[in-house]
């Protein structure tokens, strides 16, 4: 199954930049039986693990993850790109590669004790994925879980993950280069 998902992977070379090769899942996405097998293969993943909440980042995580959360009867919490979302909001800054950038969740949408699935398109570096962790922490959850449909293991993103703790990372598609 997960080699007919990389297949699905569309790679757009040169892209945004010269020297990047983009990992494009719209393909994956748009066909019905590929966007089915990857929600069904992450919640067989998950499926006893207590999920209370999945937070998605934005954008691309909301699509997976809101899909997961609705097969793991949990509930959906975005995070967002700063000023993005209309109630009291807890914020974290992180570094880009040339700049800075700051993601938001709402104040009321974890809870003490909340095992939370943190999902996201893709681990590439690290940064976006350890501010959001940064994030969720300050509420307290039980635990974490990570998940991703692609890791560009190459890059050593997961190696990179961080809070002085160990997370189960779950990733479906692995490029090596």
């Amino acid at each position: 199954m997960k080699l007919h998902l990389k297949s699905k992977i569309r790679i757009i070379d040169d892209f945004p930049k010269k020297g990047i090769s983009y990992k494009d899942i719209t393909p994956l996405l748009s066909d019905n039986e590929s966007f089915q097998a990857t929600t069904d293969e992450l919640q067989k993943y998950y499926a006893n693990k207590g999920i209370t909440k999945i937070c998605g980042i934005e954008s691309r995580g909301f699509i997976i993850g809101s899909s997961l959360a609705y097969k793991l009867n949990a509930g959906f919490v975005p995070i967002r790109k700063q000023g993005k979302l209309p109630y009291s909001t807890t914020s974290v800054a992180y570094k880009l590669e040339y700049g800075t950038d700051v993601i938001e969740i709402h104040n009321d949408a974890i809870h003490n004790g909340d095992i939370v699935l943190l999902h996201d398109d893709l681990l590439a570096t690290g940064g976006t994925i350890n501010a959001a962790i940064e994030l969720i922490s300050k509420f307290n959850p039980q635990k974490i879980y990570i998940s991703f449909i692609v890791e560009l293991s190459h890059l050593n993103g997961r190696s990179r993950i961080t809070n002085n703790k160990t997370y189960n990372i779950h990733s479906l598609i692995k490029f090596d280069s």
